[in-house]
């Protein structure tokens, strides 16, 4: 596999996580990943057999589709008073005995985590599967602090161990086969603490025997756990994490603080409204009817778990992805990944190619509007896809994905307002789509002027026999993958006045 920079989050990266710009546009990351054949062969089985089950599981539902339209429902509010549930949730959070914190990037969460932790005088911690803390580079702030996060879900494990970073919302090492597995086990768990069995092979029961083993005396030991949540109910102040192993449970419960860095768009209003997340989360995401561990905690309580919780609300570019009409929709994500296992894109290019940790079709949209559209990745991003909707069939809450990528498509195509270090600056269009733009300028002069499309359409109809193969120039790119089509003898317009005239 080429070698990539480290983003936020990845345990491959020290210090100061990646910006954005140290990645190359996706196709040039892709042009190597798709040259990589035990990656595809992996991504190809992994997918597959996700999707296979997900649409089995859906198909149980006589009323998925109103669920769908529930979820959509429930999040399109949710976004349109966001200001008041957060509120009404920092009171409630407040009141059952936690305490609450605003961060309003990456920088400020990481300094408050980091002061929270310190001021317990512990210098390790356990980490529940967390893409906001992925997102924000919490690992490497916290390692530069002198304290160690341990990841205690498998695939976080796995990713943890081999200093790579992460491919896949729900199956972060996706990308790995059994085989790479048991030699990263083999090699590098002596390193983070109890090393691996003898003789260890590569069966799945063997492997999750191993990180069983290798876990336990971390759930024993550590004293601050940091998680992510999935949803945050504002009239409770509950906080709901989903996983599938029961190593969140362990976190969760065992150690005396809890710090959840949670983004402030996972809010929801009422304790009623899980009903339908907790009905199509687990469906869309493992294919199972019931999530396995669903673990929700409000406040603390003498005696009972944790005694001191903190919530660390994440903006981090959600307020500016709030603020656009068409882009704001991406917010309703429940990181179900559904997404991602169907789009033909992301099976062949694999999850590192997208340079953030939101891979696939919603990363696409996400990304560019969280870091905004200035670098190389972000600008190319809204382009990694082939517009076949097939994210949209299968997203549990209907975010148009298609519809967003076009509309991102345009602002990086004529540049504009995008935020940029918490500070709001004006890009220039990217200079890759001068083609396309002059394309767009000529297809105006023709709509323009009737007369003139009128002898542009005759003079390609008598001159169709000429059509080449390819085309030259910038659009020899295009037909490198696609036929060009044949001209037809006659325009749709000549057509329709022929058909009118004879039907009189």
């Amino acid at each position: 596999m080429p070698a990539v920079p480290a983003f936020p989050g990845s345990a491959a990266a020290s210090g100061a996580p990646a910006a954005a710009s140290a990645f190359p546009a996706f196709a040039d990351a892709a042009r190597e990943a798709v040259r990589d054949e035990v990656l595809r062969g992996n991504l190809r089985h992994a997918t597959h057999t996700i999707r296979d089950k997900r649409a089995r599981a859906v198909a149980e539902l006589s009323d998925w589709d109103r669920l769908r339209a529930a979820g959509k429902a429930v999040k399109d509010h949710t976004l349109r008073h966001l200001d008041r549930y957060l509120l009404q949730l920092e009171a409630a959070v407040t009141a059952a005995g936690g305490t609450v914190h605003w961060a309003a990037d990456a920088a400020e969460a990481n300094r408050i985590v980091t002061d929270l932790v310190l001021a317990t005088g512990e210098r390790e911690l356990v980490k529940v599967k967390s893409m906001a803390t992925q997102e924000i580079g919490l690992n490497e702030a916290l390692e530069a602090a002198g304290i160690t996060a341990y990841e205690t879900d498998l695939a976080e494990l796995i990713v943890q161990l081999g200093h790579d970073r992460p491919s896949h919302i729900l199956v972060p090492a996706i990308h790995r086969n059994r085989a790479e597995i048991r030699d990263i086990f083999r090699s590098q768990m002596g390193n983070w603490g109890r090393p691996s069995p003898d003789g260890l092979g590569d069966d799945p029961r063997e492997l999750a025997e191993a990180a069983r083993l290798h876990l336990r005396e971390k759930f024993l030991r550590a004293e601050v756990a940091v998680s992510g949540a999935n949803f945050m109910v504002a009239e409770t102040g509950t906080m709901v994490v989903f996983e599938s192993e029961g190593n969140g449970r362990m976190c969760l419960t065992l150690p005396k603080t809890l710090i959840s860095v949670v983004g402030i768009e996972k809010v929801v209003p009422t304790f009623r409204d899980l009903e339908i997340f907790l009905q199509t989360l687990p469906r869309s995401s493992t294919a199972e009817r019931m999530n396995p561990y669903t673990t929700m905690w409000t406040g603390t309580t003498d005696g009972d778990g944790p005694s001191a919780f903190h919530l660390v609300l994440l903006d981090n570019g959600r307020t500016d992805t709030l603020a656009d009409d068409v882009g704001r929709q991406a917010l309703r994500c429940i990181r179900c990944s559904a997404c991602l296992n169907v789009c033909p894109v992301y099976e062949r290019a694999g999850g590192h190619a997208y340079g953030s940790v939101y891979p696939g079709p919603i990363g696409a949209v996400l990304s560019p509007q969280l870091r905004g559209t200035g670098s190389a990745i972000d600008a190319s991003l809204p382009y990694a896809s082939t517009l076949c909707g097939a994210c949209y069939e299968v997203c549990p809450v209907a975010i148009d994905i298609p519809e967003v990528l076009v509309h991102l498509r345009e602002r990086v195509v004529q540049g504009g307002p995008v935020t940029r270090d918490g500070i709001r600056v004006t890009i220039r269009p990217a200079h890759g789509h001068a083609a396309e733009r002059a394309a767009m300028r000529a297809a105006r002069l023709l709509l323009d002027h009737p007369g003139t499309l009128r002898t542009a359409q005759r003079l390609l109809a008598r001159a169709r026999r000429l059509r080449p193969r390819r085309l030259p120039g910038p659009g020899r790119a295009w037909t490198d993958s696609r036929e060009l089509p044949a001209l037809p003898a006659e325009s749709f317009r000549a057509w329709w006045a022929r058909e009118r005239e004879a039907s009189r």
